[in-house]
């Protein structure tokens, strides 16, 4: 096939150490075929290919959020959004507006809130929810999705009552008297995810490509996907009906290991549009909910140490089944604790001579929030992926001062220590929890500021800053490298895929607080514009 698109007259970042700027990009199919300037790439055009004038403007490798809940954020555009609720009491009129319009016995569902935005930063209860809601069951997500907020008559459908106990790795808060306030946290909340009727997978796939249509504005090409296997379903649908307007990787939850062990199935399997990813298990809980694993108590919570989800030993078995089935894992970590005993687990199977060399795929630390210094050259020497989401640092970093304190928060979200270490990290965003516009993960990476430029010119612990490049990196060939799929993603590169992002100003050039002042003005998937908007030429 002959070159059918050249892209010019641009300032493109390869990303490819063998010829890093160029001009222009010449496509055949989904392919890129050379790199070079406009002259050359215009001169390789076919007969009826189509020459694009960039006008000058940016060009990156396509952009892909590495850590995301894409169907979750996809129902959720018409659930109820208490995002950016101030106050507990705006979250309940939030609730009571879509109560009114609810039929009796429908459930509510949404999420969104958080807590530590509200005076007190304490916990919401049921009672709260009874009042706006009495005749329908209502389920809330926290902000982190680690903890769910519900009503009365959710806790009644569910079975809970002052005498369930916790499940494993979960809790059901109590007040004095021993009644569940409603407030489940971590395992706990499947109680009651066990009693709400899925959505129909027809109803994902709407969701889906409302979503998809979004992230492809936002100069998204591909998402590595922590979900479950209705949402697989739904992918693969849509990728049958040539929908698929994402590139997916898709982790296996670890309740589903066992029988992706039975099918023979392994990380990697599928194609360059939907594929296997790791075994997703939790390590601990979060930042927010106060659930995070640490070493030492939380700064204002001196009894508690987090909530580790699943105990080291059983973690270590979960690991070595899924090595040697061929699956890499994507663990969650948040605290410094849980952290530790991942990178223990992975040493020790690393050491397991039943283990390897039957399976050498990749593994990943999710978040990876906070380390104790000891352990920050561990993640290189293990060839752990850093999964990482710059845009928690900006978000959470006052949490972080309260909970873990200035001496240890400054080792959260060292990126530049992990970086000098010789660790590849890959970035994403974890939406809904958090935006997935890459250039807001970007511009937190480079800056350690928020939008309004708090904490200050420098940042939070500026001394973990890093470069634009190293940041678009992390999106682009960390993300491959993540995945798998270096050789054919992450560059562009003469053979690789033809993913672009056209960007409306030079990242790499500006003013690093103007990176919030960037649009996205094209994106190509498979060498196919997906977005365009109308001033390009």
């Amino acid at each position: 096939m002959g070159v059918n698109l050249v892209l010019y007259n641009g300032n493109i970042y390869t990303m490819d150490e063998a010829r890093p700027r160029a001009q222009a990009v010449a496509i055949a199919g989904n392919r890129i075929v050379a790199v070079g300037t406009d002259e050359e790439m215009r001169a390789l055009l076919a007969p009826g290919g189509e020459a694009v004038d960039l006008r000058g403007r940016t060009v990156v490798p396509g952009l892909t959020d590495s850590h995301i809940h894409f169907v979750e954020y996809a129902l959720r555009l018409s659930r109820i959004d208490l995002a950016g609720a101030e106050s507990k009491a705006e979250a309940v009129r939030r609730v009571a507006e879509r109560a009114r319009r609810a039929r009796p016995g429908e459930w509510l569902l949404g999420g969104g809130w958080d807590r530590n935005l509200w005076e007190g930063t304490r916990f919401p209860t049921r009672w709260d929810l009874d009042a706006v809601a009495p005749a329908n069951p209502v389920a809330l997500d926290s902000k982190d999705v680690h903890v769910l907020w519900v009503n009365s008559l959710a806790l009644e459908l569910a079975g809970i009552s002052a005498h369930t106990p916790d499940p494993p790795g979960g809790e059901i808060e109590r007040d004095e008297a021993g009644e569940p306030t409603g407030i489940l946290k971590e395992r706990a909340k499947e109680l009651v995810a066990a009693v709400i009727e899925p959505p129909s997978l027809e109803a994902i796939e709407a969701a889906l490509k409302v979503g998809i249509e979004n992230a492809q504005q936002a100069g998204l090409v591909g998402i590595h996907d922590c979900e479950d296997e209705r949402a697989f379903a739904a992918f693969q649908e849509l990728l049958q009906r040539g929908e698929l307007g994402l590139r997916v990787l898709m982790h296996i939850p670890v309740e589903n290991l066992e029988a992706a062990i039975r099918l023979g199935l392994r990380t990697g399997f599928g194609n360059e549009m939907l594929r296997l990813g790791g075994v997703k298990i939790f390590a601990d809980g979060t930042l927010g909910s106060r659930t995070a694993a640490m070493l030492e108590p939380y700064e204002d919570e001196p009894e508690n140490r987090g909530l580790v989800v699943t105990p080291k030993e059983e973690l270590r078995e979960l690991v070595r089944r899924a090595k040697v089935a061929g699956l890499g894992v994507a663990i969650h970590a948040i605290g410094d604790r849980a952290n530790r005993d991942v990178l223990d687990v992975l040493e020790a199977i690393r050491r397991d001579p039943s283990v390897y060399p039957f399976s050498k795929s990749v593994d990943r630390i999710e978040h990876v929030q906070l380390l104790h210094p000891d352990d920050i050259p561990r993640l290189a020497r293990l060839g752990v992926i850093a999964s990482m989401q710059p845009i928690h640092c900006t978000s959470d970093m006052e949490m972080a001062r309260r909970h873990w304190g200035e001496r240890r928060s400054r080792w959260a979200y060292a990126w530049r220590s992990l970086l000098d270490a010789g660790t590849k990290l890959a970035f994403g965003s974890d939406c809904p929890v958090e935006t997935f516009d890459p250039l807001a993960g970007i511009h937190a990476a480079v800056t350690r500021r928020r939008a309004d430029g708090s904490p200050g010119p420098e940042g939070w612990h500026p001394e973990e800053r890093i470069g634009v490049e190293e940041a678009v990196r992390a999106y682009t060939l960390g993300a491959a490298y993540a995945s798998g799929e270096e050789r054919i993603k992450g560059s562009i590169s003469p053979g690789k895929l033809a993913d672009l992002t056209v960007l409306s100003q030079d990242i790499f050039a500006i003013p690093p607080m103007a990176i919030l002042e960037t649009e996205v003005v094209a994106t190509v998937l498979d060498g196919r514009f997906v977005y365009r908007r109308a001033d390009l030429a």
